[in-house]
């Protein structure tokens, strides 16, 4: 049974994803983080782990305007974040569930 995503209150950032992969801190400890592009015209890609992490255009696609539940280890502690062209922005905050 997949439980609806439940939000790790207070953990929530918006962060501006580039044409360069950028790497951001996100709460170790739960499992899963939802992305929300608010941008309306770029596409973000974003890779989750730890210690250093790049993201690519080989990654999670998310398009302008989606939302999106990513599962992850409960040891993952950084996004990545890359801009298919110009910027985006990001709203990340982790949780459980999807």
């Amino acid at each position: 049974m997949t439980l609806p995503f439940n939000p790790s209150y207070g953990s929530g950032a918006t962060r501006t994803a580039t044409t360069t992969s950028a790497q951001y801190a996100i709460r170790s400890g739960t499992r899963s983080v939802c992305v929300t592009n608010t941008g309306a015209t770029n596409a973000a890609y974003v890779r989750i782990g730890q210690g250093t992490v790049t993201a690519t255009a080989a990654d999670y696609i998310i398009m302008p305007g989606s939302q999106v539940s990513l599962g992850k280890f409960e040891d993952d502690n950084v996004i990545a974040v890359l801009s298919s062209a110009s910027t985006t922005t990001l709203h990340i905050i982790s949780g459980a569930g999807l």
